[in-house]
């Protein structure tokens, strides 16, 4: 596995120790139990995956790599270079200007962009328009460019889908930069759609299955085709791809039921025409976090923290995992446990933060998950781990309990 040069106060001693134990020990990954700290008075429960992945180290590297390289020249970001207001936040202190908000709404003119400025592309990637732009105005946007490779791996394949004459289904949040991108460089070679949910997944099988006309189709899914889309003939050869921070799970499942359809529609035989195989195109790292925090459900701890970027999508799959089973908060970084009786966190429902009371559990030695999604730094987890300590008052110090962690499964 490459290892990437980002800036140290990104990382955690604490968070590297455990990684590297439990990667030196699985690294094929077969083993996807918790791993434990035991403090005396509480004790914290980490997944085995969770934290920075492959993409996001990839764009941070190359963001501060295009901060140092260019010392005299102005530096611009597309839009949020990851959902994480710590690591955007220091960017912009490092004299980076934002060019659009994560919604892609315009906040600097592309009139005030020159041929000599520098644009990073962030992890998401980006429009073919957005692109085509940059590369009119002169722009060198490859040096810098920072799109996560597994997004581009989804954007081949749509590329191959449409040059077997399947159309793209994009399972996705049709607002993400991610899926904006995805949509665009996928309609130059092919029909796509994006589709939110398993419900919107269910609509859209009785279009497939000719049982809601071309007018039904287009209140349901406007804003969301590529031009020219005629559901009575573009829904006949399918291929379904993802937005790679969505849930694994769900993603499968869409497959599967449009898979269902097209058997329905054409018969179990002719299936292997209409609907092509696309399981390759899963996020390997969303799939390990997801996987992990699947397995530590399976334990009997008191409660779970989740930390990350409110408008994080793979954080709040994490966050929506754990709430199946433990009353969950979802904190971006430690400030917000303001103290033993009090923390502040983002409710997923109500897209709003809120503050709780007695939130820590009592008795005789709590379980605590803490977890983190794919664009948040180790530093901050155990931040957070740290200041949940100081509401114990353990005796035990953080090298004493990783000793003895490292000693239990060199044993």
């Amino acid at each position: 596995m490459k290892k990437f040069d980002i800036p140290e106060f990104y990382r955690s001693p604490l968070i590297k120790r455990v990684k590297e134990l439990r990667t030196n020990l699985d690294r094929r990954k077969k083993d996807f139990s918790p791993s434990q700290l035991d403090f005396d008075k509480v004790q914290i429960l980490l997944p085995r995956h969770f934290g920075f992945c492959f993409g996001v180290e990839n764009a941070i590297e190359i963001s501060y790599r295009a901060i140092e390289e260019n010392p005299e020249k102005k530096i611009y970001l597309l839009s949020q270079m990851i959902h994480n207001p710590g690591v955007n936040e220091d960017l912009e202190s490092h004299g980076l200007t934002f060019i659009q908000d994560t919604y892609g709404k315009q906040l600097i003119d592309w009139e005030v962009i020159k041929k000599e400025d520098i644009v990073i592309i962030p992890a998401f990637g980006t429009t073919r328009e957005i692109e085509e732009l940059l590369t009119r105005k002169g722009v060198q946007i490859e040096k810098y460019n920072t799109t996560c490779p597994f997004v581009e791996r989804v954007w081949k394949r749509s590329k191959q889908l449409g040059e077997s004459n399947h159309t793209v289904i994009i399972h996705g949040k049709d607002y993400h930069e991610e899926t904006r991108a995805t949509f665009s460089h996928t309609t130059e070679y092919a029909k796509a759609l994006v589709v939110k949910d398993i419900e919107e997944t269910k609509v859209l099988s009785e279009f497939m299955l000719g049982k809601a006309d071309q007018v039904a189709f287009e209140e349901v899914f406007k804003g969301r085709y590529s031009k020219g889309f005629d559901p009575k003939s573009d829904l006949n050869h399918i291929g379904v791809v993802n937005q790679t921070t969505m849930l694994a799970s769900d993603t499968q499942e869409i497959a599967d039921f449009l898979h269902d359809t097209i058997v329905q529609k054409f018969g179990a035989e002719a299936s292997k025409d209409h609907f092509a195989n696309t399981r390759d195109t899963l996020c390997y790292a969303t799939n390990d976090n997801q996987s992990a925090t699947l397995e530590i459900l399976k334990s009997n701890a008191d409660l779970a923290i989740v930390v990350g970027g409110y408008n994080s999508s793979n954080t709040s799959h994490l966050v929506e995992l754990c709430e199946e089973k433990f009353t969950t908060f979802f904190v971006k970084d430690e400030t917000e446990l303001l103290s033993r009786e009090t923390i502040q966190h983002f409710d997923l429902s109500s897209k709003t933060i809120i503050t709780s009371n007695n939130y820590l559990p009592q008795g005789n030695k709590p379980k605590i998950i803490v977890t983190s999604g794919a664009s948040c730094p180790d530093a901050v987890l155990e931040r957070v781990i740290k200041r949940v300590l100081t509401f114990y008052e353990t005796d035990k110090s953080i090298e004493e309990v990783i000793s003895e962690f490292e000693a239990r499964y060199n044993a």
